[in-house]
């Protein structure tokens, strides 16, 4: 696993987490949020991904 693979899957768990809390305590601006910090680690964990297969194939 590379940096961005790790960092990536981080943030989207905090999203995940923020994202409940949001939902727990009827906060619509925390569940959006969370819900776009998610997305943006699972971007980069993508990323991540993406670039450790490059790295394999070559």
């Amino acid at each position: 696993m590379n940096k961005e693979q790790v960092k990536g899957r981080v943030v989207e768990l905090k999203g995940k987490a923020k994202e409940a809390v949001g939902v727990l305590v009827d906060d619509k601006s925390l569940q959006v949020e969370g819900n776009v910090q998610k997305n943006l680690g699972k971007l980069e964990a993508g990323f991540g991904d993406l670039k450790q297969e490059l790295k394999n194939k070559l």
